[in-house]
């Protein structure tokens, strides 16, 4: 009787279990019976840009102790992984490096055999390791590197006193997206494998570090009195590209009941009033998507180098400070980051080759969110802006140009200099040509949300996805058989369909834009300020962007331009890059300097290279915009300056 009483409680407690855990369940099965129906007929996918044995073990955790050592410029570390076989009978595995030293190598406690293979020119360098033991499919090692970076580490960049706001200490950032975690830490650096974490940083104690995970406290290093340990943990598993950290004199204001803003303190409070929108942000797209699964979201303002507008580490959102506008105009960016604890972070790529995954479904969470913030209309035209950035991309790259295809081949194929705008753009366009077809934003949202909570915490590729999407729509199948899915993935140039956007927002720029294109020297004095004093910021953009696929303007009209609309005063960075490169496309030398100026005093690679590239295709300032390149390319971020020297043909030997 008493045994029976005991299964008797035990089969409530399972109806109660599966009661509770029936959708995560669903969710389960149905991801079985997608990836069985496609393990049918699906290549597997390989990460060319990896050589990390990925289909025989995969990482589940990392556990990092990293000491910053700012004098010599190098991290000197120790990170244990907890690798989980794949298959049966492993005696061996194989993390990324790049430019590491390794000193030693240990499994379960025991010395292994390491060795470090040829040296790639981008990707790196393999770190063969020989298990002392053998393995089946299902255990688990830990495998203990220890190690120290490099001074030239392109993960990594070091910041000199003069290079940051308060002149006083270093500052250190990472960025390891798209494959540069390699440089900082031994690991299996491919999107397609995802881990947790545990962090233990030692910074000087005059130093704050902060990392993309939730702090853990802090306490004085026991081995050294002048320094400080920093503890971090991140409890969701996360690719490799999406570890971070930040090293410097950093305040943090609260912008949020789960954020924060940190910088350094001559920054701190203007950022706080820049990004207050915050919440109301996450808030927004909880309602579109599901629930914000990261705990904190914090975001740091980083030193002007940082060479993108922002990057989505989970828990600490990287932020250009060229987004300090004093307007809030330029908060769309922050849309953009918080989209990604959904699409990128929750639900990854499997491989950079299907970086639309990420990129795409970002652009169309992150309009969808300014939907619901602004209006239909204004996400009608900002689909309007992209497009054009993606008319700029592919005639920058060539209309053949394979990296333009929306799913490329990366084999032999450097990440940063494949990175463009095609995968936000061409992928937008695509989703935004699905919603169509299928009948509507709050129609194709319904597969978004579901999408994501069907894929959360795993890695897709681009077959898992259109899989799914026939599965979801299966009342739609005749329709989007239709698809011209070859025209949109694997071929290069503009997409196979010319979406339609309401013009609404775009008239008045438009208008002015052909105005400015049709006017002889008699009707420059026609213009006035009052031609720009309705638009907003946004709409200047775009007016200045429209013009920008213009022919170049005749200098009489730039100058006039400026009398009137006086446009050098804008401090607004998307108003005037756009600017200034007009200007220097018009050949107006008073513009040079400012352009100069504008390449230089930050490192976003959206405005400082295509300045670069302008003032290099003005002849009389082509030495010029050279010399100015390699005075100022030791402060600019790694990334920046070898995309710059190569539009600038400057070669190796000029470093």
């Amino acid at each position: 009787m008493q045994k029976l009483r005991v299964v008797a409680d035990w089969c409530r407690v399972g109806r109660i279990w599966l009661d509770t855990n029936r959708g995560t369940l669903e969710k389960l099965l149905l991801r079985w019976l997608l990836q069985r129906n496609l393990s049918l007929t699906m290549v597997p996918v390989i990460d060319p840009c990896s050589f990390s044995s990925s289909a025989r073990c995969t990482t589940k955790h990392l556990n990092l102790m990293l000491h910053v050592d700012f004098e010599s410029h190098v991290i000197r570390g120790k990170v244990a992984l907890t690798v989980e076989m794949l298959e049966d009978k492993c005696s061996s595995l194989t993390l990324d490096t790049k430019d590491l030293q390794i000193s030693k190598v240990a499994a379960n406690g025991q010395e292994a055999k390491f060795a470090l293979g040829a040296k790639h020119s981008f990707n790196g360098t393999p770190l063969e390791i020989s298990l002392p033991f053998e393995l089946s499919r299902g255990q688990h090692v830990i495998v203990e590197v220890t190690y120290e970076t490099s001074p030239r580490a392109s993960a990594l960049q070091w910041l000199t006193p003069a290079q940051t706001a308060g002149k006083k200490h270093p500052y250190l950032f990472s960025q390891c997206q798209a494959t540069h975690c390699r440089s900082m830490i031994p690991c299996q650096d491919t999107p397609m494998v995802k881990h947790t974490y545990y962090a233990q940083v030692s910074v000087p104690k005059e130093l704050v570090a902060v990392m993309g995970a939730v702090g853990d406290g802090q306490e004085p290093d026991p081995q050294d009195s002048s320094r400080t340990i920093y503890r971090f943990r991140q409890a969701v598993p996360i690719p490799s590209y999406l570890i971070a950290i930040v090293v410097g004199v950093l305040e943090s204001r609260d912008i949020g009941p789960r954020s924060k803003v940190w910088s350094e303190k001559e920054l701190v409070d203007q950022a706080a009033y820049e990004f207050a929108e915050t919440e109301s942000m996450l808030k927004t797209a909880e309602d579109l998507v599901g629930p914000y699964v990261w705990g904190q979201y914090d975001i740091v303002v980083l030193p002007p180098s940082f060479p993108y507008g922002g990057m989505e580490n989970p828990c600490l959102t990287y932020a250009t400070p060229t987004l300090l506008a004093g307007d809030r105009s330029l908060s769309g960016v922050i849309a953009h980051e918080i989209a990604h604890s959904w699409t990128g972070n929750l639900v990854t790529t499997k491989s950079w080759e299907h970086f639309w995954l990420n990129e795409g479904h970002t652009v169309y969470l992150e309009r969808m969110i300014a939907r619901a913030l602004e209006s239909e209309q204004y996400r009608q035209f900002k689909a309007i802006g992209g497009w054009k950035e993606l008319q700029d991309t592919v005639n920058l790259f060539g209309q053949s140009n394979p990296l333009t295809n929306l799913v490329p081949s990366l084999k032999e194929v450097d990440t940063d200099a494949a990175f463009s705008f095609v995968p936000y753009e061409k992928g937008f366009a695509f989703l935004y040509h699905l919603e169509e077809l299928v009948g509507g934003p709050e129609v194709f949202m319904g597969f978004v949300k579901s999408y994501i909570q069907l894929y959360a915490y795993s890695s897709v590729s681009t077959e898992e996805w259109k899989n799914y999407l026939f599965t979801y729509f299966k009342d739609k199948v005749d329709i989007l058989k239709k698809v011209d899915w070859d025209g949109w993935m694997n071929t290069p140039g503009m997409p196979p369909v010319t979406n339609q956007y309401d013009n609404t927002l775009a008239d008045v720029c438009i208008a002015l834009c052909n105005r400015w294109v049709e006017a002889k020297e008699e009707d420059l004095a026609s213009f006035s300020d009052a031609d720009v004093k309705a638009l907003s910021s946004p709409q200047l953009t775009e007016f200045l962007a429209l013009l920008l696929h213009q022919n170049p303007l005749p200098l009489s009209h730039v100058k006039r331009m400026q009398e009137v609309y006086n446009l050098n005063s804008i401090k607004n960075c998307e108003i005037r890059f756009r600017w200034l490169h007009l200007c220097v496309r018009a050949r107006w030398e008073e513009a040079v300097p400012l352009a100069f100026q504008m390449a230089t005093e930050q490192g976003r690679l959206k405005y400082t290279r295509p300045l670069f590239r302008e003032l290099y295709n003005f002849e009389k300032y082509r030495q010029e915009a050279v010399n100015m390149f390699l005075q100022h390319r030791a402060a600019m971020h790694p990334v920046t300056a070898a995309l710059v020297a190569r539009d600038l043909k400057v070669e190796q030997s000029h470093k």
